[in-house]
C-alpha cells in the first residue's frame, strides 16, 4: 500500500493571546504580522496543521538573536521535537519576550522539519521601534518618497 504524502500548512502566524502548554487548544491569533514590538510577555509564533504524518517526529527550532543567560553567555537556539500522534495534527511554535528586552531585539527564525526536510518556517523581527512608524515608512518608500 502506498504511503500518503505528508502535507504541512501554516495556518496562522504573528501575535497570539496567552497560550497554555498544558492544553491541546491552539492559541488565538490577535494579529497576523512578522513585526513584533519588544514588549514583556508578548506571545508570537506560528501554528501549523499536519496531515498524514502519524508516527513521525517533527523537529522544531527557534533561532533567536544573541540572547544571553544570567551569566552573560550567549544561549543556543531553542530546539526540541514532538511525536505526531494522529493523521490530522496541529502544532504551535512560539515564544514570549522577557526582561531585559535589549538582547531579544532582532530576527527570530522559527522552523520545523520532518525527516530532515524543512516543512514550515517564518522569521519574526522583534523591534523597539514603533511598529506603526515602520509600516508607514514602508508605505511611503514603496511609492518613491
Amino acid at each position: 500500500m502506498a504511503k500518503h504524502k505528508i502535507k504541512v500548512t501554516v495556518e496562522s502566524f504573528g501575535i497570539y493571546g496567552d497560550w497554555q502548554s498544558s492544553t491541546k487548544k491552539m492559541p488565538k491569533i490577535l494579529e497576523t504580522t512578522t513585526l513584533i514590538p519588544a514588549q514583556i510577555d508578548i506571545e508570537f509564533g506560528l501554528t501549523i496543521s499536519v496531515l498524514n504524518a502519524k508516527g513521525n517526529t517533527i523537529k522544531w527550532c527557534i533561532d533567536h538573536p544573541k540572547i544571553t543567560d544570567k551569566k552573560g553567555r550567549q544561549m543556543a537556539p531553542f530546539e526540541g521535537d514532538e511525536y505526531i500522534r494522529n493523521n490530522k495534527w496541529s502544532f504551535y511554535l512560539g515564544d514570549t519576550l522577557w526582561a531585559p528586552l535589549e538582547d531579544k531585539v532582532g530576527d527570530w527564525h522559527m522552523y520545523l522539519m520532518i525527516d530532515d526536510e524543512l516543512v514550515a518556517e517564518k522569521t519574526f523581527r522583534v523591534t523597539l521601534e514603533d511598529i506603526d512608524d515602520i509600516k508607514q515608512g514602508a508605505f511611503w518608500k514603496r511609492r518613491g518618497f
